[in-house]
């Protein structure tokens, strides 16, 4: 390769730029054929692929995600907020995973029977029916029977009553009527007619029933389910399903939001309705004691007679009706410390939820106890779609133990705290009964038993309230996910877009030939045309054509044949290399090549011939002794030639030259009979003797030398030579072999050496010769190539 200088001249480069970009397009628009074939291949392939190919349908749905931080929260609960019954926020991933899991496709597969598909016969492809089907199938033993099962059947509707089966194999299962039970390797199975058939479009149609594991079909459409947030700063989810039934799409989009709502839903009460069954079974027993209590009272009254017990110490009891009322409080927060301690006691799984909001005074208390319901809350969900080996449960249950041990010792502290502080009113309680010493005997015993009903009657009204307020939560439970817009599509498919398949397809048809060329040029080592010339550095003499002509000889009077041009064009060339020189005796010119077969005999042949019609008296010298050929391309019979001359000195040069039958002013002189010292032979004096008198007897003496490449003889005689025509067959060398005409040029082993490719292509552009044809093949075709030659530009 030639380097380029980078000092150059910007308007030099990209002239270059622009020759070798040109050059490339020449190179490949001569196959402009393959190019065609290859975009109508392509097309073709991308008509029939789309034909049948069933078109996807996309459907999307929106849904938001009601985050009290990101501003989603409905104003119209803001008015349960007090009893803190409502969340707070809502994560949006962990909602996208829930989207997402197996556990809520699953419920959706099962819901809808996506695992069971009906299909009916079209051309080209057969159509999947989905909502208004004709006929369904009912499994004997449920739809759970059939969950890992696989195969299909096919129905012929024969009439408003009878069908006809077969199975997958296409085996006949009878004919039956709908809803009659037949057998089949998913068990008892009856088909049912789904709507009125009778001159429905369906009879006699078939319609292909096939079941699939249910794993796989949850598997399936988690894979194309597509579930992204609009943007970071909203709470706002799509989901996106891409399928070939729309209505099949929205029925899963839509399933699939009502199945998130109703699991959130369920998650949410489960708080709840733990507290409310706490709450019922504490009223129960409050209500028994309560009881007892007010009987002890009325036993009391009755049995001393006492109507109005409290106006008799009204003063006393206003004096101790403050300390009365924190005593009670206290005592109240210490039986609701109690109770919860022993629940906690009862419970101590890390699913169990602790009632939340029962009133305890305790802020911390409730505080953790509502961060122990949040993380159980959140374990539970997880635990539906993983196991309980999964890390984030087993750090959330380290996490709930660790809650729990803080839940039980606060609740300790409260309780003793509230011990030392009945205690203390109990001991200024004493202090305020010493006071009322003269109360009467009953009075005392009175208040004693009133207190008792007090503590009783207000712990009951508590828990009658709360259990009010839970009642409330859950009924005004909401669902985590409102819809904005449910599952809509466009009624247009997104794939295959027919404008992007035929594109590609003309890309594919273009860029296939284009890269079966080029790496067919990345494996060629032949020679093409001149640019593999100027590479060696060697002198450019011009290219010949390849000629479809039978005949040897292309060059006569009056034929203007483009390979008759060349040969002009050829001798022109030569006499210009050869130089002005009127004084000078005939001028002999070598014709030569690395190997045989390149096409120099024929050069040879159809140069003398040239020069011959032009009037100079010209010689066709056969010196390839080796392997003669020029009387076998002029049709003459073997006689005695330059061998016999030289070995036999008694035979003079008219013996042995011969008139040529074609050509005026062209004789020949062959090879003779191929001698068993060839080289030898050569070296005989009488070779120098020869060339003198031939000069002086002719204007010009066409050489066909021997193969350099292969045998010596013609180095032999190279100093006989004015001129030397090498010939080289274009994809036929191998441009590692053009060394030996390199270094046969860098040496001067050659006289007026210049190199001359046989067989170009004149419907090719490679090369740059007289505008007859660039880079094709060489001489040595003995027919005209056929029509796939001709397509493919093969030799055949």
């Amino acid at each position: 390769m030639t380097t380029q200088d980078p000092h150059r001249p910007p308007q030099e480069k990209a002239l270059d730029e622009e020759n070798g970009l040109i050059s490339l397009l020449n190179r490949y628009i001569v196959y402009w054929k393959w190019f065609l074939l290859g975009v109508v291949a392509a097309i073709a392939g991308a008509y029939f692929f789309l034909r049948y190919q069933a078109p996807l349908y996309e459907v999307s749905a929106s849904i938001l995600i009601k985050d009290d931080n990101k501003g989603a929260g409905l104003s119209e609960l803001s008015a349960f907020d007090d009893l803190g019954l409502l969340p707070k926020s809502k994560n949006i991933d962990n909602e996208i995973e829930l989207l997402k899991s197996r556990s809520l496709m699953t419920l959706v597969a099962k819901e809808l029977r996506l695992n069971v598909q009906y299909y009916i016969d079209k051309t080209p492809i057969p159509e999947e029916l989905f909502g208004n089907v004709p006929i369904y199938i009912q499994f004997a033993n449920g739809d759970s029977s059939i969950y890992d099962k696989k195969g299909e059947i096919k129905v012929r509707i024969l009439s408003e009553n009878e069908i006809a089966i077969q199975d997958e194999e296409g085996n006949s299962l009878g004919t039956h009527s709908f809803g009659e039970k037949f057998n089949t390797t998913w068990g008892s199975v009856s088909v049912i007619s789904a709507q009125e058939l009778k001159g429905n479009q369906y009879i006699g149609k078939e319609i292909t029933i096939s079941v699939s594991p249910m794993e796989e079909v949850v598997d399936h459409f988690r894979t194309l389910t597509k579930i992204d947030p609009v943007n970071k700063t909203s709470s706002v989810i799509l989901l996106t399903l891409r399928g070939r039934v729309m209505a099949k799409l929205e029925a899963i989009v839509n399933n699939l939001i009502k199945q998130h709502n109703a699991d959130a839903i369920a998650d949410k009460n489960e708080v709840s309705k733990n507290t409310a069954d706490f709450i019922n079974e504490r009223i129960r027993f409050i209500t028994a004691e309560l009881s007892t209590v007010e009987g002890a009272v009325e036993e009391f009254k009755t049995r001393h007679k006492l109507v109005d017990v409290e106006s008799e110490a009204k003063l006393f009891l206003e004096t101790g009706s403050a300390g009365e009322l924190e005593i009670l409080e206290a005592n109240t927060q210490k039986a609701l410390a109690d109770y919860m301690a022993e629940y906690i006691s009862k419970h101590g799984s890390p699913n169990d939820l602790i009632p939340a909001n029962l009133g305890l005074a305790d802020v911390s208390v409730t505080a953790i106890i509502a961060e122990y319901n949040k993380l159980v809350l959140e374990r539970n969900r997880i635990l539906r779609s993983s196991g309980e080996k999964n890390p984030v449960v087993e750090n959330l249950g380290v996490e709930l133990s660790s809650i729990r041990t803080s839940i039980k010792e606060s609740l300790r502290n409260y309780q003793t705290a509230l011990q030392i502080k009945i205690r203390e009113l109990g001991r200024r309680e004493e202090s305020i009964t010493s006071r009322i010493a003269s109360v009467p005997k009953y009075e005392r015993e009175y208040r004693m038993i009133q207190r008792q009903q007090q503590i009783k009657e207000t712990l009951y009204l508590y828990l009658l309230q709360k259990r009010e307020e839970t009642n409330i939560a859950l009924a005004v439970t909401v669902a985590n996910a409102k819809v904005i817009d449910k599952a809509y599509g466009n009624p247009k498919p997104v794939a295959p877009k027919r404008r992007i398949v035929y594109l590609i397809a003309l890309l594919i048809g273009i860029l296939i030939p284009a890269g079966v060329l080029y790496v067919r040029d990345l494996v060629d080592t032949k020679v093409h045309g001149k640019r593999d010339i100027d590479r060696i550095g060697v002198p450019f003499l011009g290219d010949i054509p390849h000629s479809e002509s039978k005949d040897k000889i292309v060059v006569a009077r009056g034929e203007n044949s483009s390979v008759a041009e060349a040969f002009r064009l050829m001798r022109t060339n030569v006499d210009f290399m050869l130089g002005s020189n009127p004084g000078k005796e005939g001028r002999t010119i070598f014709v030569g090549s690395t190997l045989s077969k390149e096409g120099k005999s024929f050069i040879a042949m159809n140069l003398a011939a040239s020069i011959a019609i032009s009037g100079k008296k010209t010689l066709l010298l056969g010196l390839d002794i080796r392997a003669p050929k020029i009387l076998q391309y002029f049709d003459m019979p073997e006689t005695a030639g330059v061998t016999n001359f030289l070995s036999d000195r008694s035979l003079t040069l008219d013996e042995v030259i011969l008139k040529t039958p074609t050509a005026e002013n062209l004789d020949v002189l062959p090879s003779g009979a191929i001698p068993p010292n060839p080289a030898e032979l050569l070296l005989n004096p009488r070779v120098g003797e020869m060339f003198s008198a031939l000069r002086s007897r002719y204007d010009y003496i066409i050489v066909d030398t021997a193969p350099i490449g292969m045998v010596t003889d013609t180095l032999l005689i190279a100093e006989q030579a004015d001129a030397f025509v090498y010939v080289v067959r274009a994809y036929y060398l191998d441009r590692r072999l053009l060394s030996v005409a390199q270094d046969l040029y860098k040496d001067k082993r050659l006289p007026h050496m210049a190199i001359l490719i046989n067989g170009t292509d004149k419907e090719k552009g490679y090369g740059y010769g007289y505008g007859y044809g660039y880079g094709g093949y060489g001489y040595g075709h003995d027919k005209p190539r056929s029509w796939w030659q001709r397509l493919t530009g093969s030799k055949g």
